[in-house]
């Protein structure tokens, strides 16, 4: 079929053996002054029109919603970011971030669903450093607490694992004993870390404790980061003094990033404490808390330790080097192995640290007799 143009119409004419005769009408077509096939080109204008408007205009809303869209898809992780990693056949459990860029990571609990976001571009990269850079000690931090039952006459500080919150911590373990951590007597306080550009991830934003160059005990620690967080927890701590808690009446730990941490918090600024616990956590090896325990005299809280011998993101020689190093340093440690256990937590740990915090923090004889 061929086109012809003249200068008043548009006509069509075959070209087969059936060919229609330019001029040739049919029936139905109009009748009168149209040919086959023949448009008034009034009506090829305002289809032309509507064609193009429909192409190139859209809807405010759509416009709006679609902005919207791209401005969130240009700095968020996919829908089922995962970020932490974890083998098929393990149990729900929590990890931290693994060390290099593009690392799959595991949010747990529940399966993984994706990987994770590769981080900023440069630029937006830049501004954030930037914007850190400025950052001041954190604030009064968000928490999540489980209040005694009874009269309150001791507290316990549980710090999350890196990319958690207080609520997320605070939850998991509620999963594993299908019920909360509480105690007659203890209050829980579960903390949550600011959020943070974390070099681990490319520099995007997470709720850290602290920054590190990479998860491995063989890098210097980032000890500005740390001082920054030890002083936010510092007030925590002073709060709960302010409500009438001794500080020797005083619990702190955490899982993994929050265990080290805490190993921070109480042998380098708070060495009164009752006690210390740290879950699949490990320390540096030239970790400013060796350093400065090497020039302490005085009594040292007690160190509670659990670990996983099939943890392959903070290894088992790591919290076992760790423990050595504290107990060498005057620290009294105990170290308990899990066989099989990976990046997690389980059951039996859980109720191994009750026991353990209440034979630290026992309820006192005042509150026995009421």
């Amino acid at each position: 079929m061929k086109k012809s143009v003249s200068s008043t119409q548009y006509r069509w004419t075959r070209t087969s053996n059936n060919a229609t005769s330019p001029g040739a009408t049919v029936p139905g077509a109009g009748g009168s002054g149209h040919s086959c096939g023949e448009a008034n080109p009034s009506y090829v204008c305002i289809y032309l029109c509507i064609y193009l408007f429909l192409l190139n205009v859209k809807p405010p809303a759509f416009q709006t919603r679609l902005q919207r869209l791209r401005s969130v898809s240009a700095v968020a992780p996919q829908p089922g970011c995962a970020r932490r990693p974890r083998d098929a056949p393990l149990p729900a459990g929590r990890y931290e971030e693994p060390a290099g860029a593009g690392s799959s990571c595991w949010a747990g609990p529940g399966p993984a669903r994706g990987r994770l976001w590769a981080g900023p571009s440069r630029a937006e990269g830049g501004r954030r450093r930037r914007r850190a850079a400025g950052m001041a000690a954190p604030g009064a931090l968000q928490r999540s607490v489980v209040l005694p039952a009874g009269r309150h006459s001791a507290s316990l500080i549980f710090l999350h694992g890196s990319g958690d919150t207080g609520q997320g911590a605070r939850t998991w373990i509620k999963q594993i004993l299908n019920q909360d951590m509480a105690f007659q007597h203890i209050k829980v306080i579960y903390p949550t870390a600011p959020a943070r550009p974390y070099t681990p991830m490319k520099g995007a934003f997470s709720t850290v404790w602290f920054d590190r160059y990479k998860i491995s005990n063989e890098c210097p620690e980032h000890i500005e980061s740390i001082d920054s967080m030890c002083r936010g927890l510092t007030d925590m701590i002073n709060d709960e003094v302010k409500n009438g808690i001794a500080k020797n009446r005083i619990l702190i730990g955490g899982f993994s990033m929050g265990g080290g941490m805490a190993m921070h918090l109480a042998y380098r600024f708070h060495q009164d404490l009752a006690g210390v616990f740290a879950l699949s956590s490990f320390l540096n090896k030239d970790s400013a808390v060796y350093q400065t325990l090497k020039k302490n005299k005085s009594i040292l809280p007690e160190l509670f330790q659990c670990h996983g011998t099939a943890d392959e993101l903070v290894l088992y020689s790591w919290g076992e080097e760790t423990n050595k190093m504290l107990k060498s340093l005057g620290v009294s440690t105990s170290l308990h192995t899990f066989p099989n256990l990976n990046h997690e937590l389980n059951r039996t740990e859980i109720e191994k640290l009750k026991t353990w915090i209440l034979n630290k923090l026992p309820i006192e004889a005042a509150e026995t007799n009421e």
